[in-house]
């Protein structure tokens, strides 16, 4: 034994022969190296790579893995040359997160409108998240994000996350989500919503709410009567009884829900009644299943003019009955691996995307049945659970969508799958969406118009 004692002695090397052909060539002849004198070899321009060039590769890198912006790459750009830098921290700019005071002073010192540059930045910023969280030293208050709302004169999307604050040394972490949201939080003051109200018209709104405030979402509801989008999670929004509310104006063409318990049909009805009156409402995004009950009443005043549906599960016949009523649908959605088969099958000719959930008892012939005769599918999602790639027919879905030049985008998290169907809060003319720069420019154009 040698090495140590781990390896064992294998005896002397072995000879063995190779067989080995040279094969020589001539030199080039004085003829072909003045071909190789005419070549020209492309250079970089004295004055550097064309900005317009520059600019389309950023754009082009934008997005990273998980569908955010690049931080680290458009940092780096900026540091590169001063020709690059504007550009760069433009694209850096188009979405912004607040989620301390600290956060919020190296923003408006970033984005101070008295200054050209500062002026610039903050006209790139056209989403921005925000986080007000009590609890936290250092915390962004009410009065700050009104501020750093209305230095961004072009931004269309708000994404707010509101906590409640708790006593002391009586926070627990990993409380459950109920406790969590018994915490109280200050409603908006008239000064934050006169700042907001004079502020850009926003189109889309994502509020979290995990606190025990029912009353900042009606505020903010009241402020930006040019909501398109709305999306709602944690706390279900409830209407203060006794209280005569007038008629919501928005015409909203997206409703993403998640809320704890479900909304009360009375606030829903108050919610989208002129959405209902113009037949604006396109999307609807139920991340929590929904009882038959509330779907069915989502389907019945919208169902007409849907086209997009996403809901949890199909597996119930109510729920699958709800979505063979919407027969302008174009998109429709579900994570789980088991759905009625009569959903397929009953599915209308405009569909273009459809997206579930697979494992080995998931019924393929269905949806195989489906690419196979319907010409405007454009793109299939599988999120694979458990034992799905085993699945005997996924070969056979594989073929029919090549075959039908359909796109099938296989993934094995369900978080990727998320990333892949919900793109920006902009409806798109045809599905799935699509996660990339050129998307955010529909409702860029909008604001600039108004």
């Amino acid at each position: 034994m040698t090495f140590c004692g781990y390896l064992p002695y294998s005896g002397p090397p072995m000879v063995v022969e190779h067989e080995i052909s040279l094969k020589f060539t001539s030199s080039p002849s004085p003829n072909d190296l003045e071909v190789y004198d005419n070549v020209r070899i492309p250079r970089v321009p004295a004055g550097g790579i064309p900005i317009e060039m520059v600019l389309t590769i950023l754009e082009a890198a934008y997005f990273d893995d998980r569908g955010g912006p690049d931080i680290d790459l458009l940092s780096n750009c900026t540091l590169v040359c001063k020709a690059w830098s504007l550009h760069a921290q433009k694209l850096l700019f188009r979405r912004v997160r607040l989620c301390s005071h600290s956060a919020f002073a190296s923003f408006t010192y970033a984005a101070d409108r008295s200054s050209l540059r500062g002026r610039i930045l903050g006209d790139a910023v056209i989403q921005m998240r925000a986080v007000l969280d009590y609890n936290q030293p250092g915390c962004l208050n009410q009065s700050s994000l009104a501020v750093a709302v209305s230095n961004c004169p072009n931004l269309y999307e708000l994404d707010l996350a509101q906590y409640g604050c708790v006593t002391p040394g009586k926070d627990v972490v990993g409380s459950p989500a109920q406790e969590r949201m018994r915490r109280p939080a200050p409603s908006f003051d008239e000064h934050s919503l006169a700042l907001l109200n004079a502020g850009p018209r926003i189109t889309a709104l994502n509020f979290s709410n995990w606190s025990e405030n029912n009353q900042s979402i009606l505020q903010l509801l009241e402020v930006w009567p040019s909501l398109k989008s709305l999306s709602i999670t944690g706390a279900s929004p409830v209407l203060s009884p006794g209280v005569t509310y007038p008629p919501f104006p928005c015409a909203l063409e997206e409703l993403r829900l998640n809320c704890q318990r479900e909304p009360a049909k009375e606030f829903l009805g108050w919610l989208l009644h002129r959405s209902a009156e113009e037949k604006s409402l396109r999307v609807i995004d139920l991340e929590r299943q929904p009882s038959p009950e509330l779907l069915d009443f989502l389907v019945e005043k919208h169902g007409e003019t849907l086209h997009s549906l996403a809901v949890p599960s199909f597996a119930m016949h109510e729920h699958a009955h709800a979505a063979m009523r919407c027969r302008s649908i174009r998109e429709l959605r579900t994570e789980s691996s088991w759905s009625s088969p009569v959903i397929c099958r009953q599915m209308p000719e405009t569909i273009q995307h459809l997206a579930f959930g697979l494992d080995l008892d998931t019924l393929l012939n269905p949806i195989i049945d489906l690419v196979k005769i319907r010409d405007d599918l454009q793109a299939v999602t599988v999120n694979i659970w458990r034992d799905g790639h085993r699945h005997p027919q996924l070969a056979s879905l594989q073929m029919a969508c090549a075959y039908r030049g359909v796109d099938l985008r296989l993934t094995r998290d369900v978080r990727r799958m998320r990333l892949l169907v919900r793109g920006n809060p902009v409806v798109p003319p045809t599905y799935p969406r699509t996660q990339t720069l050129d998307s955010m420019q529909p409702a860029v154009r909008s604001v600039f118009v108004a």
